[in-house]
């Protein structure tokens, strides 16, 4: 037996709809698992790289506070010890990039790494 021409033509509009429910599917997916996350990570970059601008200002600033503290302060750093002030003030800044990159290395992602004990 025959079948009807009009089956054909409702299979066919429900094919084409199925793979256009798909395609939409897809592309909805990709969106909620790409997008959405690289909007986030971009806020999350913006907000670190504003946040690291300010305190680097700052740490320039009492870095140089304590300088002129020194200058002012001790006399004793006058003529030719006047090199003094500024070895200790590059002491302190290392020190402090010292103290950030330890605290950078052995932080939270180091001990996610190791897992749960």
């Amino acid at each position: 037996m025959k079948k009807p021409p009009w089956r054909k033509l409702i299979r066919g509009a429900t094919i084409q709809r199925d793979v256009e429910e798909i395609r939409d599917l897809f592309v909805k997916y990709v969106k909620e698992e790409t997008v959405q996350p690289l909007k986030e990570l971009g806020r999350f970059v913006l907000y670190g790289t504003i946040g690291s601008l300010f305190v680097g200002f700052g740490v320039t600033m009492l870095l140089l506070g304590v300088l002129r503290f020194l200058q002012e302060q001790f006399r004793v750093f006058n003529g030719s010890l006047s090199w003094l002030p500024y070895l200790i003030v590059a002491l302190i800044a290392a020190l402090v990039a010292a103290l950030t990159l330890w605290r950078i290395v052995s932080g939270a992602a180091k001990r996610r790494l190791q897992g749960p004990r």
